[in-house]
């Protein structure tokens, strides 16, 4: 069996980065898989996939090119002749639907985000009934994508994208006289909301609250927020926060933290939230995406609503007065997601959607 694996981007993100992953399952129940990748853009996902064994075949063009991005997938697709196409990423998934019409080949389409922008529901919410499985890549993205595309079960599946890694580098414990390090991965978009992680700060500075240690947030991540981010820094007098770009190394970074922090307004399964939890450490997190199914809110970290700044700054303010609390939620954290998010778990979450698209027909049972 032939897999064509669209994606819309090679970016460093959470649609991309975990492909070789996902495509590893599929490749070791027996399927050839390539990848196609409609643009460059910061190229970080490319490394990993080449390491791992797969053919890559990237477009050289922009996020907005859609007919010359569509033009060179029917070409590739033509010239592959795939048994399956396997969509990442709405442009990607779009583009993989309307082909897998034109040549009658089915199709598997992952969901990513619990919120669409129009320009992508409609198209989506148009060609609902094409694919052969939709995935969510959450549990809530799964049940927001069945209600709004009225997708019955038999053509539904879940496969959350983090498989845990036991070995993975260990954040230590806080000690007393050490400086408090907060932190968070991502890319420096609105929807991280880090402008709001700014405001809580500058609001308890308002409120006269004094940290019981010294303290310092680092961000890493590159992106069009940066120099926004930068001018609230300025404006409010926050200096305990900085801009380090983008970490090579997101595990040992993470190691090195003793709190982490997702003021998010969106998300779908939120990998660097996981990542946080396998490392051992507590998180304060907005309870959106997938984030409110694993982490428990008083136990391995604090749940938040989403853009409600005050709530930010009171949790802020317990985390920074009693940091001799926070190994005993890390070691929770860790606890929670490992056999949540098992290596077995994720490749029977894979290998059952190959096998209930046997099972229908779908693909060949060969």
């Amino acid at each position: 069996m032939k897999i064509a694996y669209v994606t819309s981007s090679l970016e460093g993100s959470g649609g991309p980065l975990p492909i070789p992953a996902v495509t590893r399952v599929l490749r070791n129940s027996g399927a050839h898989v390539e990848v196609f990748a409609l643009a460059r853009r910061d190229g970080r996902a490319l490394p990993p996939m080449l390491a791992d064994g797969l053919q890559v075949h990237l477009r050289m063009g922009g996020d907005h090119d859609h007919w010359a991005a569509y033009r060179w997938l029917e070409r590739e697709i033509a010239a592959y002749k795939p048994d399956l196409i396997w969509t990442s990423v709405a442009r990607a998934s779009i583009m993989g639907l309307l082909l897998g019409k034109k040549y009658a080949v089915p199709v598997v389409c992952w969901q990513h985000n619990a919120t669409l922008k129009w320009s992508r529901l409609i198209p989506f919410y148009l060609l609902r009934k094409r694919p052969a499985m939709w995935v969510g890549d959450s549990d809530r993205v799964t049940e927001i994508t069945a209600k709004r595309f009225g997708v019955p079960p038999e053509r539904m599946a879940s496969w959350p994208l983090f498989s845990a890694r036991p070995d993975a580098p260990q954040a230590q414990p806080w000690q007393p006289g050490q400086t408090l390090r907060l932190g968070s991965l991502g890319r420096l978009h609105p929807q991280k909301a880090y402008e709001l992680l700014i405001e809580a700060l500058a609001l308890l500075r308002q409120r006269g609250f004094r940290a019981a240690v010294p303290f310092e947030v680092i961000i890493a991540g590159e992106g069009r927020e940066f120099d926004a981010l930068n001018a609230a820094l300025q404006r409010t007098g926050v200096t305990e926060v900085r801009l380090t770009g983008f970490a090579e190394h997101p595990l040992e970074f993470l190691a090195g933290l003793h709190l982490y922090l997702q003021p998010s307004r969106v998300e779908g399964f939120c990998i660097a939230v996981h990542e946080a939890m396998q490392a051992g450490l507590p998180v304060v997190a907005s309870a959106v995406g997938q984030i409110p199914y694993t982490l428990e809110h008083g136990v391995s970290g604090w749940l938040l609503p989403p853009g409600d700044v005050n709530a930010l700054a009171d949790t802020m303010a317990e985390v920074l007065s009693h940091p001799e609390r926070l190994a005993v939620m890390g070691q929770a954290a860790r606890d929670r997601v490992l056999p949540l998010y098992s290596e077995e778990a994720f490749r029977r979450a894979g290998e059952s959607i190959l096998e209930r698209l046997r099972a229908r027909g779908v693909i060949s049972a060969d």
